[in-house]
């Protein structure tokens, strides 16, 4: 579990320090304000730890880092990540529960490398993965076919990490809570990502009709995601999962169950962090963190036009004041005054 980070010109990133992290990380702010790349940058880091050292790779954890910044942000060089050119450099650092640490720092002019990199974390045989608000798994053979041939910009690391992962259900005992977990979202979808070997590609499934993913609603594919990740065992208890905006494509009453079985999966040991523009989605969490007495870090970006620009709370210590709120009261006056 990551229990804290802090970036310093880190693209629109100033300076941030997130203190103690939870189970459950909320991020909240207006479009450009840093979350993106806040996700990328923990996702680059926490991947690099993953694989270092896994199985038969000899690379170090340096070359891997620099491939995952350079896919993940598809820069042609990476000092062009760094906040302000021509100042002060990029910096990152966070910490596991575990007591490990990695870290890392680069000018503005580095190009194919990062030059300093820290890393005391022990090795993880886990994965962790990035939910984008996109659906992709009408895109698959695309986005890698335009990695692993064209070798070209254009789908980042995010997608095409997840596009590997999408690999068939395993057949074989499951861990008890994620099998009672997977049939709470095959009722939610009412039915189940599946690989048909005669087809040669993802069909969804209800019962024993097959419909194509193009014919399958975008919110159903991003719950079908989830369900496959956990029936092929690509996450386990300690991964760590970021999810952009969740509430897209879904109806409010899934994602009362997304979010209800988010909160069952961190209670078993994951770790999420959660970008949303959704009031729903800050109002369910902060009912989540009141009634089951929770931490609920929230990260606030945006929150001023100065570089010290984001604000930490705590959905348990009450509702973050904040411009997704401040619109919806700006509504509800507006319809008062009607």
């Amino acid at each position: 579990m990551i229990e804290s980070a802090s970036l310093t010109n880190y693209g629109p990133i100033r300076r941030l320090d997130t203190g103690c992290l939870g189970r459950i990380n909320l991020l909240i702010g207006p479009n450009r304000s840093g979350k993106t790349f806040f996700l990328k940058a923990l996702y680059s880091a926490i991947r690099t730890i993953e694989l270092y050292r896994r199985g038969k790779n000899i690379e170090s954890d340096k070359e891997i880092l620099f491939k995952k910044l350079y896919w993940t942000f598809q820069t042609e060089k990476i000092g062009n990540i760094v906040r302000r050119p021509g100042q002060d450099n990029l910096s990152f650092n966070f910490a596991e529960i575990e007591g490990g640490t990695f870290s890392y720092t680069f000018s503005p002019s580095a190009e194919k490398q990062v030059v300093k990199v820290s890393n005391t974390c022990q090795p993880r045989e886990t994965n962790s993965i990035i939910l984008p608000a996109k659906e992709i798994l009408s895109l698959l053979d695309t986005i890698v076919y335009d990695r692993e041939v064209r070798q070209s910009f254009g789908f980042d690391d995010t997608y095409y990490d997840l596009a590997k992962a999408l690999t068939p259900t395993l057949k074989g005992r499951n861990v008890k809570v994620f099998s009672k977990i997977r049939e709470r979202l095959e009722t939610a979808t009412d039915g189940r990502l599946v690989f048909s070997k005669e087809k040669h590609k993802w069909v969804f499934k209800q019962g024993n009709i097959e419909f194509d993913i193009s014919l399958t609603s975008e919110g159903t594919k991003k719950i079908a995601i989830l369900d496959t990740l956990l029936g092929n065992h690509f996450l386990s208890k300690e991964s760590v999962v970021f999810i952009d905006e969740p509430e897209a494509g879904l109806h409010p009453n899934m994602v009362v169950e997304l979010l209800d079985i988010i909160t069952i999966l961190a209670n078993e040991g994951m770790q999420f962090f959660i970008a949303t523009h959704s009031y729903f989605v800050i109002k369910k969490l902060y009912l989540i963190a009141q009634s089951e007495g929770i931490s609920i870090p929230v990260i606030s970006f945006g929150v001023s036009h100065g570089d010290d620009n984001i604000r930490i709370e705590n959905l348990k210590q009450g509702m973050p004041d904040n411009s997704i709120i401040d619109e919806a009261i700006r509504l509800y006056r507006e319809e008062m005054s009607l």
